[in-house]
């Protein structure tokens, strides 16, 4: 939802927008895949192998969903679909797998993308009970490699958020050192309907 959000909003804002994601999982399931919801978002012409050159049908881990297809995602292919789709774009909006320390294969990690990537990141995290925890572990597990975490996103936002919601992002904010955005519930539906996510100014080069 968040990467959907991002895509969105630059893409409202004029600018040419690149779409991508290392591996899509669970296809068997019922729904909107991520990479056909990034497309919409972002409305964009790029094929499902340009978006996500991996796809994988079982609802797994994607260096397990590899596996059981008798193949390993290789981080050479995974990088050259990166830079293939940002070539002819404003910005590159790259969606993450499960998290930051989930597997692509049995020796890179959605981490090390996102290092080779050298993006700036932005952690969407719940904003329910437990969050502080798991957010601030990955805010310094990027940190420890020299990622630049951008911002964290607390999804979905309730438009009467509870003591302890309020309280989540004051003290990830706070003990982070980290610009902490919220987003609501979104109609997937009517993507003209989201709002818009306050972006940080791209790095300087």
């Amino acid at each position: 939802m968040v990467a959907a959000a991002i895509a969105h909003t630059l893409r409202a804002s004029g600018a040419r927008i690149a779409i991508y994601k290392p591996a899509v999982t669970g296809l068997d399931e019922d729904g909107e895949a991520d990479h056909e919801l990034l497309r919409r978002a972002a409305d964009s012409e790029q094929s499902d192998d340009e978006i996500a050159p991996y796809r994988y049908g079982p609802p797994l881990s994607p260096h397990l969903a590899a596996a059981l297809a008798g193949e390993e995602i290789e981080p050479s292919r995974l990088l050259a679909a990166a830079r293939s789709a940002a070539a002819s774009a404003d910005a590159l909006v790259c969606e993450g797998v499960g998290g930051l320390l989930v597997p692509l294969s049995s020796r890179y990690l959605v981490r090390d993308l996102a290092v080779d990537l050298a993006l700036p990141l932005i952690v969407a995290a719940t904003p329910r009970l437990g969050t502080i925890n798991h957010t601030l572990l990955t805010v310094e597990a990027a940190r420890s490699v020299g990622l630049e975490v951008a911002a964290v996103v607390l999804t979905p936002w309730s438009q009467s958020p509870s003591r302890i919601e309020e309280s989540n992002r004051e003290t990830i904010a706070a003990l982070g050192e980290v610009r902490v955005e919220t987003l609501p519930a979104l109609d997937l539906q009517d993507p003209d309907a989201w709002p818009a996510i306050p972006l940080p100014p791209p790095p300087l080069r």
